[in-house]
This record gives structure tokens, sequence and C-alpha cells, in this order.
């Protein structure tokens, strides 16, 4: 069993998958050994997590995940402890393994209850596994709205391989799912536990692999994004070794986009750093970072060759007139915000963007930094479509146009053609503020400056950009202005 941590890249399998593991691992083990490890496992964590526990309740669903909390009820038993079970099942239809647990708990005279108990000092949620493609409805939201107001009292709720109502593919909940303080994934990690919703409802995060490995047959679904490896600098180098990158965007009243987007580029590490604001009327130079050479748009579309180019933030639909031209000739491009706007809007663009594509040859040198509403437009759809399968409208975005993706949100994720995706661990909820997403452009237009591959590039920034969330000082606020400041090599 481990705590997962941000910086490994462990391989995130979806409910299919794991079925297959699951299948391939029962046809060559004893009887009920799978779900006696599962329930063995369960019971060592809870008592990890609430060392001076007596009472827990555990609340058992009808199913395999239900046959996983009564193997922990009674191992908890036999510890010592006062397990309470509720079980939502019944004995016709219960899968054999869960009802051979069932038989043993009996044996064992675990204390069975129609209701949760009163009171108890730890909590286990086995109600839904990876079956769950629904909202939780009658006793069964009950028992999620009760393990919720435990939480709420802070004690600790452990939930058993997912939170009940939590889909293990999308990380989506349609109706009631459990906030769990803890989770412990069993067998493989699901994607859903580190996007869309699955951060909040699954707390700390556990894995045991029960023992088994997947086969190379068994392909992951994504993968989580790894800390990237340290970035050396040669004491034999110069300021045009770690690259140039130009910033166009700031249309009138927004300047202050394209400027964090040049700060980000310039405390990640580029070599030199331009700002081409489309607000002509705005004084070209920025006191504050003397290091930013501002030179009019126009100037910067004649140097193309080599520039890398970050385009859209703040840029207003002032954009348009420059986008053409860097579809057409800028060798690496970063779209951000009011670019991805245009494109969206305009069926020309998206043709030039895709051709971009196209001469890239499969390995894209544009990458897009879209939230979910901007994702939406880019595929005709709605945000909370975007919402419902983040994974898949990534993966959707990245073959339609060829390009590295960037969707943001919680659990970030990175997709290209022909890569498996990646689900970003770090970063958390003072992002939302004003600008971070200027930093993160102009932070990804750096990595492709010092000449990583776009995805490569994104993976990198991304993890980087979200770590300096997680490393931030809880007495200092978050902003923008201060997190690009905060940036280093």
């Amino acid at each position: 069993m481990q705590g997962i941590v941000p910086g490994i890249a462990h391989a995130l399998h979806g409910a299919a998958a794991t079925r297959r593991i699951e299948q391939a691992a029962l046809a060559g083990l004893p009887a009920h050994a799978l779900m006696q490890r599962a329930g063995q496992a369960v019971a060592r964590l809870a008592l990890a997590i609430a060392p001076h526990a007596q009472r827990y309740w555990i609340a058992c669903g009808p199913g395999n995940n239900g046959g996983d909390g009564l193997e922990a009820a009674t191992h908890l038993l036999h510890m010592g402890k006062t397990p309470i079970v509720t079980w939502l099942g019944h004995a016709g239809g219960l899968p054999e393994d869960a009802r051979a647990a069932l038989d043993w708990a009996r044996a064992a005279n675990v204390v069975f209850a129609s209701a949760p108990p009163e009171g108890c000092d730890c909590a286990i949620d086995a109600l839904l596994g990876l079956g769950a493609n629904r909202a939780p409805e009658g006793p069964m939201a009950q028992q999620v709205a009760h393990l919720n107001q435990l939480r709420a009292q802070d004690l600790p709720v452990l939930s058993v391989d997912l939170p009940s109502g939590l889909h293990g593919d999308t990380g989506n909940a349609p109706g009631a799912c459990v906030q769990a303080s803890h989770t412990l994934a069993l067998l493989t990690l699901k994607p859903g536990l580190f996007t869309a919703q699955g951060r909040d409802a699954s707390g700390a995060l556990w894995f045991d692999d029960l023992g088994i490995a997947p086969s190379s047959a068994d392909a992951p679904q994504a993968l989580l994004n790894p800390a990237p490896a340290p970035q050396m600098r040669r004491h034999a180098s110069h300021k045009g070794s770690y690259g140039d990158v130009a910033v166009i965007g700031g249309a009138p009243g927004m300047g202050g986009a394209a400027l964090l987007a040049a700060r980000a580029a310039l405390q990640g590490g580029a070599g030199r750093v331009y700002v081409g604001l489309l607000d002509l009327e705005t004084a070209l130079m920025d006191a504050t970072q003397p290091e930013l050479m501002l030179r009019r748009p126009e100037t910067l579309l004649n140097m193309l060759d080599s520039l890398t180019v970050v385009c859209g933030c703040g840029g207003g639909e002032a954009v348009l007139a420059v986008l053409p031209t860097l579809l057409r000739r800028a060798p690496r491009l970063v779209l951000d915000a009011d670019a991805l706007n245009a494109v969206a809007a305009e069926p020309n663009l998206q043709t030039l963007l895709q051709d971009r594509g196209r001469r890239d040859g499969g390995v894209p040198g544009t990458v897009l930094t879209p939230h979910p509403l901007e994702a939406a437009r880019m595929l005709g759809t709605d945000a909370r479509a975007v919402q419902q399968d983040r994974l898949a409208a990534a993966q959707e975005l990245a073959e339609r146009f060829a390009c590295t993706v960037v969707l943001k949100g919680s659990g970030t994720i990175i997709a290209a053609p022909g890569a498996l995706p990646r689900i970003n661990p770090t970063g958390n909820a003072r992002l939302a503020t004003a600008g971070t997403g200027d930093v993160l452009a102009g932070l990804i237009g750096t990595r492709l400056a010092q000449g990583l591959p776009g995805f490569d590039a994104a993976c990198a920034a991304v993890y980087a950009h979200g770590l300096a969330a997680d490393t931030w000082s809880p007495q200092q606020t978050l902003t923008a202005d201060a997190l690009a400041r905060a940036l280093n090599t």
C-alpha cells in the first residue's frame, strides 16, 4: 500500500481495463483470495487513519464493493474493534465473492444494523465501486448523505476504491457523492480520482495493487503527469541558448494579461522576452520588469523565424489581425484565451490551425490552453459536456487540430495526437484567480522556446505551475503577478 503524492507517472486504468485485470487475476488465484486481500487492505488503512477508533460504521452496498467492506468488517472484529455493518444487498443477487464475505462476517458475529449507528469513530464507504453510472437513490442516497454529515463533523471517512457516486473514468458525480477524507484505490488507480470532482471527493489518496500487476495488453487510459527533470543551465551558455519568446496580446484595457504571460516567460528561464501589445496607445515600457522588450506587433511578425509566440492573452477582437500570419508562419505557437475564441468563431482560422498540424508531421509545435468554456466553443458544444468527460474532450481537440491541448481545471488534462494523455496532480483552488492562466501560457512558451516538443513543454509547465501553488505560503495571497515572479528555472 502506498500514499499517492505528485511526482510519479502512475498508470491510470479505466473501468473496462480494470475489469479485465481483475478477471485475469481471479483466474490465477484461489477462490475469494482477491476480495480477502482487499478487505485486509481496507482494515489496515482504517486502523492507520483512525488508530484510536473503536466503533466503525461500514456502509456496504449490494455488489463486490460491499463485499470488500464486509471483509474489512470481519478483519476489524478480529483486531478487537467494534464494526457495525449496514448492508443494502440481498442474498439472492450477490456475486460469489461477496456472498462468501457475507457468510464469513455473519459467522464471525459481526453486528448488522438496519440504519447507521448513533455514533461511531470512523466510517467506511463501501457502497458503490466501478459499477456506479447513475446517481445513488433511496436508502443508498440517504447513507451517502449520512457519511457526508460525519465528514462535516470532521470524522474520518474512508472510501473503498472510489467515493460512492463518483464515476471512475471521468471524475463526474451525476448526483450525491461521498466526500471522503481518504480513499483507498484497489487493483488500479482510476482516472476519475484525479480530475473533475474526483480530487475534492477523494481526500487523501492511497493505492494497493493487491499484488496484481497489469499485463501489457491492459493499456492505461492515461498517466499521472510526473515531475519534470531538473533543467540544467551550462556555464558555457548565453541568453541565446534559452530561446526567444514573444507575447502578442493586450488589447485596450487588457494589457496586464500580456505582461503577466511575458513575466512568467522571463521568470521561467527564457533568454529574451518580447511583448507586442495590441493596444497601440499603451506606453511601450513595463517599469516593473525592465528586462521585457516591448515592440509593435508588426515588428514581431517580421521576426517570427526565431521566435516562440504566445498569443491571445487579453487579446480581445484585435487578435484577429495577427492570427492568420501567426498560424501560417510561427514555428512554435501557444494559443490562449481570445486567440482560442477567435479560432472557434472563424472557420478559416480553424483550417489554418489544422494545416499547421499537418505540416508538423504529427509532432505538434502548437499548444492550445483552453479552459472548459473555450474548449466547448472550439468543439461546438457547451462547458457542461466538456466537464462530463474531460479526457475525451481534450483528446478530441488534440486530434481535430493536430495540436497539444492543455484543458485547464481541477486535474488539468494534457493531450496530443498519438500520445497517452496526462492528468496533472499539482495545483489547487488558489489558482482560481484572474491571470494565472496567462502565467501558464507564458511558462509553456518558455519550455517550447528551450527546445522541448509541444507535449513535453506543456507537461513540464503545467506541473511546475501547479507545484508553485501547492508550495505557496498560506500567509501570502496568491496573485497572478506574485505567481509569475515566483517561478524559477
